[in-house]
């Protein structure tokens, strides 16, 4: 047994070995073909009749072996593997900006592992989201018998971060969550990774694509201006790989502005959380696939967290309470209460 993708020497060979025979059929004008090569090559007859039969010298039958060879791979295309698909830049881009505008809202329960100490308060946790569109998020975190461990909600660019067990209220713009230090950072891993599901990964208008082929799989370099930053000039910000079979991302990383990877995320267990809403052309779109697992692993060696989603619901009603608040009066980075 061989590793899939696994192609030796020999193996390739094979569609030139299967046309050789095919070619054996025509035994009397090749062998003809042949004589009249190994006269010109070495100035003599090497194929010598004998006895109704033709007798091919060493020589002659390099020649002969060779040009056969040659005949039969000639005949054959090279050919991708089965089921790959073709996609340009342009369309993987457009792909991301139909999953994103396909849930208007979204509503899951999911459970989490922590390894690392990314989480301080908590090393499982029980939670539940909530997201309408564009940006209005609110995660919610309880330990296994129901004890509230924290409440994170987002608005446009406006964080609120509150921990009961703690008793801390962060609050701020997203753009700053890096500088709350290590209390923030699990949450502003969150929200990358919910991108995954929520697919609000799309690509924006400032920022350039490029796409590299990598075997089974598609690669998106995402480049732009970074948020926050005081240089406009366009820097890459993440990867996305496209399983090729299905045009699925499967795995992404974030980059810092070092450009190392400041985070990588993989998901998996694709499976359909109901029809979304209609198009702006009025017709029903296929079913929404989404990652019902995602693994998280930071960048900056502070740990991993394992998401596993029990339950999505898209598109239907979310109320504003639900969706909690978050206040219009953004304080400094580093305020607690």
């Amino acid at each position: 047994t061989y590793p899939r993708g696994y192609a030796s020497a020999l193996h390739s060979l094979r569609p030139c070995w299967t046309n050789f025979l095919s070619i054996l059929d025509g035994y009397s004008s090749v062998m003809l073909l042949m004589y009249s090569l190994s006269t010109q090559l070495f100035g003599r007859a090497s194929l010598r009749p004998n006895r109704g039969f033709i007798h091919v010298t060493r020589p002659a039958s390099l020649v002969m072996l060779l040009c056969l060879l040659i005949a039969g791979c000639s005949t054959v295309p090279v050919q991708e593997e089965a089921g790959l698909k073709r996609a340009t830049a342009e369309e993987l881009a457009a792909l991301l900006r139909q999953r994103e505008a396909a849930i208007h809202t979204m509503k899951g329960l999911f459970s989490a592992k922590v390894r690392g100490g990314l989480i301080p308060i908590s090393t499982r946790v029980e939670g539940a989201v909530y997201y309408r569109r564009p940006n209005a998020m609110r995660l919610r975190g309880f330990t296994p018998i129901g004890g509230e461990l924290f409440e994170f909600v987002q608005a446009d660019d406006l964080y609120l971060l509150r921990l009961p067990t703690m008793g801390k209220v962060l609050s701020g713009r997203q753009s700053e969550m890096s500088e709350m230090g290590k209390l923030a950072r699990p949450f502003e891993l969150s929200v990358w990774a919910m991108g995954g599901v929520l697919g609000t990964s799309a690509i924006g208008k400032d920022e350039t694509v490029k796409l590299v082929e990598e075997g089974t799989r598609y690669r998106l370099d995402v480049s732009g201006p970074r948020p926050g930053a005081a240089s406009k000039d366009p820097q890459l910000l993440r990867r996305m790989w496209f399983d090729r079979r299905t045009l699925l991302v499967v795995q992404e990383e974030r980059l810092n502005g070092s450009g190392e990877t400041d985070a990588s995320i993989q998901y998996e267990d694709f499976r359909s959380i109901g029809e979304p809403a209609l198009p702006a052309n009025g017709h029903a779109d296929s079913r929404l696939l989404r990652p019902f697992k995602i693994s998280l692993e930071d960048g900056r060696g502070q740990g991993s967290v394992q998401v596993t989603f029990h339950e999505i619901i898209s598109n239907q009603d979310v109320k504003s309470e639900e969706l909690g608040r978050v206040s219009g009066r953004s304080s400094p980075p580093g305020s607690a209460s």
